[in-house]
């Protein structure tokens, strides 16, 4: 369906837990308090707003969390939306520390692409940024998804000390699109310095004079992409700061507690788990399409006084 801009929304992202076994400190840092298991979505209620999200329109769906590899079951619930008529494409997003030991359940369930994040390829650094020693694990997931058959994007937060020369061999070694992300300043991220990626695109440039830009589709996401001759997978600059992209927004973002948010900038939205829990699947498609239509003009990111979403992206699923 299109919201009050004419905007075609097709795409839904949905959060299946705040919970991460990672800690970085962009995102979760330690002390963030999680949600009770019973005020999170069981699987079929995740479907049953999927449902009505297809029938408004919806294509893709993409899981996140937290690490929704954290939660059990992950497969049983691609395989549940796979099944419903007008979705064509289901994803995830997960920090690849968990996904070896259920890839095959995943691929089998009918998972098409996986974003993997990750921000350096020194392990010591990796270490402090998210608590963890396992980056080799990481990597190992990055083949072993390859390997799969499953198309792999590796993002990147676009920070000072971002080990971007390094990332990028990684498109030279390997058929991935590795995305370098502008960091937000939702939750732990008001907290930390991001860079712009115009800053970053003039470092690429100046290291690979050959960049190029590559039209060709990746997938339903605001990325822009260059090619370096040569290179198996394209670079992607995902720039929420400094590339303002709202006029081609195409998403709406479900909480692992059932809130349908429009833009991650605001508060605004729907509590979906209430209608599911003690309404009817009428007026949860009639809640769903009015809060689509609602959708705001554009987030406020500049204008950090305007920001109403209090919560961290680890609750949001951004």
């Amino acid at each position: 369906m299109k919201d009050a801009y004419g905007r075609e929304i097709r795409y839904l992202r949905i959060s299946v837990t705040d919970r991460c076994n990672l800690r970085c400190k962009y995102c979760m840092p330690h002390g963030i308090e999680c949600v009770e298991h019973k005020d999170i979505l069981s699987f079929e209620e995740i479907r049953q707003i999927a449902v009505c999200g297809a029938k408004l329109g919806i294509t893709k769906i993409r899981l996140t969390g937290g690490e929704p590899l954290a939660r059990k079951g992950c497969p049983q619930l691609i395989r549940m939306l796979k099944e419903i008529p007008g979705i064509e494409k289901v994803a995830m997003t997960t920090n690849g520390t968990l996904v070896r030991a259920v890839l095959p359940q995943l691929v089998e369930a009918g998972l098409d692409e996986v974003n993997i994040s990750l921000d350096t390829l020194d392990a010591e650094t990796f270490a402090e940024i998210t608590g963890q020693d396992l980056l080799p694990e990481v990597l190992k997931s990055i083949d072993a998804s390859l390997a799969a058959g499953l198309k792999v994007k590796v993002n990147a937060v676009s920070m000072p000390d971002t080990d971007w020369k390094r990332l990028i061999l990684l498109a030279k070694e390997k058929p991935v699109d590795v995305r370098f992300i502008e960091l937000m300043p939702i939750g732990a991220g008001k907290e930390s310095k991001g860079r712009s990626n115009e800053e970053l695109f003039k470092e690429i440039l100046s290291e690979f004079p050959e960049l190029q830009a590559d039209d060709s589709v990746h997938g339903a996401g605001p990325a822009v992409y260059y090619k370096i001759p040569g290179y198996q997978g394209s670079i992607g600059l995902i720039s929420a700061m400094h590339g303002k992209f709202c006029s081609s927004c195409n998403r709406v973002r479900l909480t692992s507690t059932g809130f349908l948010k429009t833009c991650l900038c605001y508060e605004d939205g729907m509590d979906l788990r209430s209608i599911l829990r003690g309404g009817s699947p009428e007026k949860l498609l009639d809640a769903m399409a009015r809060t689509i239509y609602g959708k705001p003009a554009e987030h406020c990111f500049e204008q950090p006084d305007q920001i109403t979403e209090a919560h961290g992206m680890s609750a949001i699923g951004g």
